[in-house]
């Protein structure tokens, strides 16, 4: 009997710890998950050293400051995450230290091997500081389970809706990940001699802890929550205080750069038969500096800059355009810092300095006035004369230029700024470019933009540069792009108003450019022009079910000249979205148009547009578009059935290896004879092989069916950092070369250069 009371009391007991436990987790479960907006962390200083390893188990990550509550804030609206992740943060006399524990099934993590910044789609963490705490700019870190870095500059400045990030922003700092049976975690040093911040005895920034979930949606789950009808991004972080007695730092840092190169081409001219001539191997020095003047301005400075590009233009489908193309900037020099000069329109489009000799610039950012300048000395200057159907491009020799911009924000996230440009041209000539610009925040969701600029242009008096251009003309025919030394001024106006929110956005667009405006040192290839824009969109977020998001959009578009000609009408209606199946995005619209060029009216004109991509997985993702209808031909002058077509595909076979292919094709046939207008397509693949965290090769394959040419760039690079680098290349170019010409083949090597450049940091 004895035996059984105790086997029933224990039985008793087993009973109710078993119900303790569940009605703990159901007491759990049940608990609502709470987002915390605007979140404070108190943080001390470290009490022991931090080896970046990855491993998190040194004595200085004892006791520090840690945040684990994060949400879900894309696609979700602040909901819970489905995968926990701890941030950790402290600081010594040095560095701010920062380190991420992120839980996941390791086998679902996708990580690249690759070079700095080249991550894409990959699982990551960010921390995100505004060190002024004002919205004005913030620094951007990112890490992936690799350890590999990507660093970015925000700023308010130039920007549109959530702002304008500076892909040329590099700083030297450290980090290191691990992969381990329970997901990856992060250490990360930010030295705080590359940072700047007020020079106070407490420091107390907005900060924000991120992290990107690509799975079947590309999630991401941060510290802070988010607010989807507040424009501002930066206003939304988290606060850490409790940082002492850490200044910024001031130093010295010189970067030579050694170029050598050797070169051929095929000899047209030779004789009897076309040869390929090799020209003596050559090389150049170019030494950089950059001195810290204070903690926050920085003065740069290269004579005989090494402006080189490691890797050339992707080509674009011109067969239909008549104004000159705009590529992105590459060079690093012009890249870092590139958002003090960014305004609405492209006043300063960098790639107008094509081959200086000397350069400089100052930036500062002083909380919040931002300021920039910048000089160079171009020995090969390209001049674009812009026309009202079309641009014109020449060299006109040597020039010197100057820009100088200045920018402040005020209030509630709201901005006033100026640019002046000028250039001079040694042979005679000047332009002049001054602008007032402003982006004022009217609320929470509402904000106007705009930008003033008046032009002043002295013509060189050297009608030999625009030798066959005395044809063209502007302003009514009052003038001519020929060099004939005229003067004149001319203005642009450009005013916007922005609804960005959660559900319904819009925005009103008018601007206008004069008969006789031109910016020498900025893109803007149309003149005599007026443009009234009307968009809207609606967003639309089902709680379950297959789309993630749904945007009905309209837009309705018009276009006068001067002489309030109508030149172009488009109504537009499409929608886009989002599915919560393999991070796939969609998009279809169709639009009618009207036109008027050359003096002839095109009516009936229609484009239907259809865009698709998505990342299938780790190893595969595609992007698609499909633009058909009926279009001006406008060297032409007819009209014509249009198919174009966007291909590219990501492949990684393997996590070192990524394969980029892609394929632009567009043709055109005439709508009344059915003849061949035009017809062609350039293909161009990317391979990127990196050994380990220092050693790639990257090849580099293009085929341009327009021009009939082939180009093939091999490249070995050694990185140490950001700019202490080595390259080894070099470019062949082929051409289907005609029989006439005395070639026995129709493919030929038509030029080929082999390269090498070593760069090196020197920092005190």
């Amino acid at each position: 009997m004895r035996n059984v009371i105790t086997f029933l009391k224990a039985r008793c007991l087993l009973l109710i710890i078993v119900g303790l436990v569940l009605s703990s987790s159901l007491a759990f479960a049940s608990t609502p998950f709470q987002p915390v907006f605007q979140p404070t962390l108190e943080i001390e200083k470290t009490a022991g050293a931090i080896k970046i390893d990855g491993k998190l188990n040194d004595p200085g990550w004892k006791s520090v400051g840690r945040v684990s509550n994060f949400v879900e804030r894309e696609p979700g609206d602040n909901t819970r995450p489905e995968v926990e992740t701890e941030a950790y943060i402290t600081y010594d006399d040095h560095n701010l230290y920062v380190a991420f524990v992120c839980y996941d099934d390791p086998a679902t993590i996708r990580a690249t091997m690759c070079q700095r910044d080249q991550f894409n789609g990959d699982d990551a963490i960010c921390v995100l500081i505004d060190t002024y705490g004002d919205a004005a700019w913030a620094y951007e870190f990112f890490v992936n389970p690799y350890g590999i870095q990507k660093d970015r500059l925000w700023t308010r400045l130039g920007g549109e809706g959530g702002g304008y990030e500076d892909l040329g922003y590099d700083l030297i700092w450290e980090s290191a990940a691990q992969i381990s049976a329970s997901g990856y975690q992060v250490e990360m040093a930010i030295p705080f001699a590359g940072l700047r911040f007020p020079n106070r005895d407490v420091q107390t920034w907005r900060v924000d802890f991120w992290r990107n979930h690509p799975r079947e949606s590309y999630k991401q789950y941060s510290w802070s929550a988010r607010d989807r009808n507040e424009q501002c991004w930066p206003c939304q972080w988290g606060t850490v205080e409790g940082i002492r007695n850490v200044h910024p730092g001031k130093g010295i840092e010189i970067l030579p750069t050694v170029v050598a190169y050797q070169s051929g081409n095929l000899d047209y001219f030779s004789e009897p038969d076309v040869r390929f001539r090799n020209r003596n191997p050559d090389g150049e020095f170019s030494l950089g500096g950059k001195y810290s003047v204070s903690s926050d301005v920085t003065l740069e400075a290269a004579i005989n800059p090494d402006f080189s590009q490691i890797e050339s233009d992707a080509a674009q489908i011109d067969v239909n355009t008549t104004i000159a193309l705009f590529y992105p900037e590459r060079r690093p020099f012009f890249q870092e810092g590139s958002d003090i000069f960014r305004t609405l329109f492209n006043s300063f489009y960098t790639r107008m300095i094509n081959d200086p000799q000397f350069a400089a610039k100052v930036t500062g950012r002083m909380g919040r006035t931002s300021i920039g300048f910048l000089a160079a000395l171009d020995e090969n200057t390209p001049y674009m004369i812009p026309l009202e159907e079309r641009s014109l491009v020449i060299n006109s020799g040597r020039s010197t230029v100057n820009i100088l911009r200045g920018s402040r924000t005020f209030g509630d996230n709201s901005m006033i700024g100026f640019i002046v440009t000028d250039r001079r041209l040694d042979g005679g000539g000047s332009g002049t470019v001054a602008a007032l610009d402003g982006n004022i925040r009217l609320s929470k969701t509402y904000s106007v933009d705009g930008q003033f600029i008046t032009t002043h242009t002295k013509e060189p008096q050297n009608a030999s540069l625009t030798s066959g251009l005395e044809d063209f003309q502007f302003d009514n025919g009052k003038r001519t792009a020929a060099f004939d030394g005229e003067s004149f001024y001319g203005s642009a106006f450009i005013t916007r108003l922005n609804r960005d929110a959660r559900s319904w956005n819009f925005f009103v667009d008018y601007n206008q450019v004069s008969p006789t405006y031109r910016t020498e040192t900025g893109y803007d290839p149309w003149i005599d022009y007026r443009n009234l824009t009307l968009w809207t969109g609606y967003n639309i977020y089902p709680e379950s079910g297959i789309f993630e998001r749904i945007t009905p959009q309209a837009h309705t578009y018009r276009r006068w000249n001067f002489d309030r000609v109508r030149k172009m009408e488009e109504n537009n209606v499409g929608i886009n979205g989002r599915i919560r199946v393999a991070q796939t995005h969609f998009g279809a619209n169709f639009n009618r148009k009207y036109e008027s060029w050359a003096g002839l009216e095109f009516d009936d004109l229609w484009m239907i547009n259809l865009d698709l991509g998505s990342r299938l997985s780790d190893h595969f993702g595609f992007d698609f578009n499909l633009h058909h209808g009926r279009s001006v031909a406008r060297h032409e002058l007819i009209k014509g059935n249009e198919t174009s077509v966007y291909a590219s595909l990501i492949l990684k076979p393997a996590d070192r290896l990524v394969i980029e292919p892609d394929l632009s094709f567009s043709q055109s046939h005439s709508i009344d004879t059915g003849e061949e207008i035009f017809y062609g397509y350039i293909t161009r693949t990317r391979i990127q092989y990196q050994a380990n965290r220092e050693l790639s090769f990257r090849l580099v394959v293009q085929y341009n069916d327009f021009g009939k040419t082939w180009e093939v760039d091999p490249l070995l690079t050694y990185r140490l950092s950001s700019f202490s680098v080595f390259y080894i290349g070099s470019t062949y170019d082929y051409s289907n070369v005609e029989a006439d010409s005395g070639v026995d083949s129709a493919w030929k090597m038509t030029s080929r250069q082999f390269f090498m450049k070593l760069q090196y940091l020197f920092q005190t």
